[in-house]
């Protein structure tokens, strides 16, 4: 927040996408303090492994993280923009928390339990409430990305009919599913598994689904691939109550 407020410089990656100082200082801070709690579970972070930082094996257990998701919110100067960590067990996202700093909203998910907390400004919690995914509303909101629109993804939203859209950035569109706000969430552009997993954990944990377009569950930890580079995702489309079969 205090780069926020005083802005900062931009560069821009390999991929062209941008990064700051604070998506470098809050990827530090997070990782001392995983690295010293669980020293055995190997860390895959965004700034790392974009500096060529990457782990050998990574097991059946590891953490993913995204120290600042929605880069070019923050430098838009935009308040939906996101701190994501997420514990991944056999490629599933079972533990994740998602924070947005400006609104002070926080998102958590393990199995069985979401909740939205709200943090003051000392950082203490000050509430806290149970979350779930609700009935899909007719017409369906759909959340869509602030910054990475396609014609896939307007396409899929044109022949749903009759749909309510919400435009806002970062890992927000997987929470607001969750807590019952959307009903679908098409991602029919490039994702990074950091960008997806925290969001996808929270989602699970309330109830709903992120598939593949194959109508897969999307999975993570994917590597060694021939047609993509490690840790990419798949198009993919998040759902709140998935419809019956």
């Amino acid at each position: 927040m205090r780069v926020f407020e005083a802005g900062c410089a931009v560069e821009n990656k390999a991929d062209s996408s941008p990064v700051t100082e604070a998506d470098r200082g809050s990827e530090r801070i997070i990782l001392e303090g995983l690295r010293a709690r669980f020293p055995e579970i190997v860390c895959v972070a965004e700034e790392e492994t974009s500096a060529g930082i990457k782990p050998g094996e990574i097991g059946s257990e590891f953490f993913l993280v995204d120290p600042l998701d929605g880069t070019k919110e923050f430098v838009s100067r935009r308040a939906d923009f996101t701190v994501n960590i997420a514990l991944i067990r056999n490629g599933v996202p079972e533990i994740g928390v998602v924070f947005a700093p400006c609104s002070g909203r926080f998102f958590s998910g393990r199995p069985g339990l979401a909740e939205t907390l709200w943090v003051g400004e000392d950082y203490t919690v000050c509430a806290r409430q149970r979350v779930g995914v609700r009935e899909q509303a007719v017409p369906p909101t759909v959340v869509a990305s602030r910054s990475h629109n396609t014609p896939e993804t307007e396409d899929y939203i044109t022949r749903l009919g009759m749909a309510e859209i919400v435009s806002v950035g970062s890992s927000l569109k997987f929470c607001l599913l969750a807590a019952g706000e959307a009903d679908l969430y098409p991602r029919f552009s490039r994702t990074m598994e950091w960008d997806t997993a925290a969001g996808d954990a929270v989602l699970r944990a309330a109830g709903g689904m992120t598939r593949t377009v194959d109508g897969a569950p999307l999975t993570y930890g994917k590597r060694n691939r021939d047609d993509d580079v490690d840790f990419s995702n798949p198009f993919f489309i998040a759902r709140g109550r998935e419809p019956a079969a």
